[in-house]
């Protein structure tokens, strides 16, 4: 792990949605695909957020009545931890445990702003050891 990049250990593709989704669809789409988190990506793919389970619950929790028709812009997370392609795994994990984390987004400089190119969670790094020993 010490000397791989984010994007060496990364094993799934990037699963995004747009700011004015519904949550409904949103934990639809988690629950059938059993992922845990979506980039949230403005109209021209910039990172606009991102949207994870706890989210969703704190979504159901606050609006029990009406969250499935909230959209994801109400309840995403902006501030997002970002890393650079160049990343190593091992700076990626000291950032998660730092920040009480369980992902971080990579991305690369676009023209208005981050465009996302990867999403690298605790289980790749825990995937990364158990391959790389």
């Amino acid at each position: 792990m010490k000397d791989r990049t984010v994007l060496q250990a990364k094993r799934l593709g990037i699963v995004s949605c747009k700011r004015q989704d519904v949550l409904d669809g949103i934990a639809q789409r988690m629950a059938d695909d059993d992922i845990s988190a979506l980039v949230v990506v403005n109209t021209p793919g910039d990172l606009a957020g991102i949207i994870s389970r706890s989210d969703l619950l704190r979504a159901y929790m606050e609006s029990p009545e009406s969250w499935r028709t909230l959209p994801v812009e109400a309840y995403m997370t902006r501030d997002v931890v970002t890393v650079a392609p160049t990343a190593r795994l091992l700076d990626a994990a000291k950032l998660m445990l730092g920040k009480h984390i369980h992902r971080v987004v990579v991305v690369r400089e676009g023209e208005a702003g981050n465009i996302p190119i990867a999403v690298i969670s605790d289980s790749d790094l825990v995937c990364d050891m158990a391959d790389v020993g």
